[in-house]
């Protein structure tokens, strides 16, 4: 499950996120941050280690469909509270 979110993160970065001429990233540049399986349904939050901006990527996969979907979300800010 794990591995399969990384491989469509890296697709999906190789087709979008990359610079051309860069070469293409592979799963060992994908790093699933939180991972959590209920039933046949999981989801993975993931980042690309080589992004100057950070991204992240929602994988949800819907067991009972047998369908995943991908979010991608920027990072806008980091700010402390107290």
């Amino acid at each position: 499950m794990q591995e399969k979110a990384k491989q469509i993160i890296a697709d999906y970065f190789n087709e979008y996120g990359k610079v051309p001429g860069d070469k293409p990233v592979g799963t060992d540049h994908v790093h699933i941050v939180w991972f959590c399986k209920t039933l046949q349904n999981w989801k993975a939050l993931a980042i690309v280690d080589l992004m100057k901006g950070t991204m992240y990527y929602e994988i949800t996969h819907n067991g009972d469909k047998n369908e995943t979907y991908v979010d991608v979300y920027k990072k806008c800010n980091n700010f402390t509270v107290q």
